[in-house]
């Protein structure tokens, strides 16, 4: 059975034709219009171009945002002007075919689950590294969308009392500690702190590039600078925290890192574990949770969403 996935992502769209084993066996990409009734009319047409070559079932659409427990209607998107946006049946109108609405990060953590790095276990959680944190959780093989549908906002749980703004509105989330806009912060404070000792390089890169990215810093801590060590230790040990206090609630086998950040691999992960069996309640007398990177990178949303399109759980 195929079915069709389209990702919404604030420069682009991307989309697939997804089998049941989750291969995508075509792929289109676009840019995001501005507009959203020019949105909605893109998503609709590469939905149609796709159909038209492949015999499909359903669509499903990822964006990121609060989606309500039906799936069908955005309640709010950070990146598109989109309130209680009826997306399902705008989309059902123009396609002439079922379509699902979910969450980005819902989506790519459930592709994870089934065909990527969660395979074989029943409870897991995701966390994806990008501008933010986007997270998804699944419980005993269920994706968990919470009373109102919108569960799973992990980075936006409250990290730091009175710490550093955020976009969601409140002060001191996760994101602002453990994204990789986060790592970007900590690089830019060494360099500022440390501009003759381990900020040396990354005060040097800001000042040829005029800023720090972060595929800068990931690169200089593959060549173990000390500076980008520290900033990527910064972030990891956040993330790691936050789940120690995420396995008291949700108990998951598994979490799976995501992002660009997770290209890092061991060198994120290690200090993750060691902060993470740091908080963890119980440490020692209880089991603990693996990690692991995320295998399906940026077509995610797409096989995520497509598996998740025509289901009712």
């Amino acid at each position: 059975m195929l079915k069709v996935g389209i990702d919404i992502g604030g420069t682009k769209i991307a989309g697939g034709v997804v089998d049941a084993s989750g291969q995508i066996i075509e792929k289109l990409r676009l840019d995001t219009p501005l507009d959203t009734g020019e949105l909605a009319d893109a998503v609709a047409a590469m939905a149609r171009e796709l159909s038209s070559r492949h015999v499909v079932s359903a669509v499903g659409v990822a964006a990121a945002g609060f989606i309500d427990k039906s799936r069908s209607t955005v309640i709010h998107a950070p990146n598109i002007d989109w309130h209680d946006e009826p997306l399902k049946a705008r989309l059902e109108e123009r396609i002439g075919m079922p379509v699902t609405i979910e969450n980005d990060a819902n989506a790519a953590g459930w592709a994870e689950y089934r065909f990527g790095a969660g395979r074989g276990t029943s409870d897991m959680v995701m966390l994806t590294l990008g501008t933010g944190v986007g997270g998804a959780i699944v419980l005993n093989g269920q994706l968990f969308r919470g009373g109102h549908g919108i569960a799973g906002e992990l980075g936006h749980t409250r990290f730091m009392r009175d710490g550093l703004p955020c976009g969601c509105g409140q002060n001191g989330c996760l994101e602002q500690y453990a994204s990789g806009r986060a790592l970007q912060r900590a690089a830019n404070d060494i360099a500022d702190h440390h501009p003759r000792d381990i900020g040396a390089r990354l005060a040097a890169l800001r000042d040829e590039k005029g800023a720090i990215k972060g595929p800068s810093v990931s690169r200089l801590v593959l060549e173990d600078d000390p500076g980008a060590v520290e900033a990527l230790r910064r972030i990891a040990t956040a993330l790691g925290e936050a789940c120690g206090g995420f396995q008291a609630v949700l108990d998951p086998e598994l979490y799976v890192i995501g992002g660009g950040v997770a290209q890092l691999g061991e060198l994120l992960l290690e200090p993750v574990r060691i902060a993470y069996e740091t908080a963890l309640p119980g440490y020692g007398e209880r089991p603990v949770a693996e990690f692991a990177i995320a295998q399906l990178v940026n077509d995610a949303g797409i096989i995520g969403v497509a598996d998740l399109a025509g289901e009712d759980g």
